[in-house]
């Protein structure tokens, strides 16, 4: 499944009334980081089809940005019906992201 460009037009119908479990990306042009995981999530979009991956450019889209508390990109949240579930900030590894997927026990955003 292809990514999903999250504004604040769509936010509400792909994040917060998805029936699937969302992997939502904050990240930004010209974050490095981020232009490496990028492939590996689209990977991992294709693999794993009960899951919708959704990107946030969070310079294009600051209050999304703002409503997460991102202050540094890539960020990886997991929704589910709407509610963060787990979180990762930074570079990690591909084996970490499919443990954050396969362990979803719901929790609040951080404030």
């Amino acid at each position: 499944m292809k990514a999903i460009a999250i504004t604040k037009e769509n936010y509400t119908d792909e994040i917060l009334k998805s029936n699937k479990p969302v992997l939502l990306d904050f990240w930004a042009a010209w974050c490095g980081p981020c232009k490496i995981l990028a492939p590996i999530l689209d990977e991992i979009a294709r693999e794993l089809p009960d899951i919708k991956l959704c990107k946030v450019n969070s310079d294009e889209q600051p209050e999304i940005a703002q409503t997460f508390h991102i202050s540094s990109v890539p960020n990886l949240f997991l929704l589910k019906n709407g509610e963060v579930v787990k979180q990762t900030i930074g570079l990690v590894p591909k084996a970490a992201i499919l443990d954050m997927i396969s362990s979803c026990e719901p929790r609040q955003l951080m404030v």
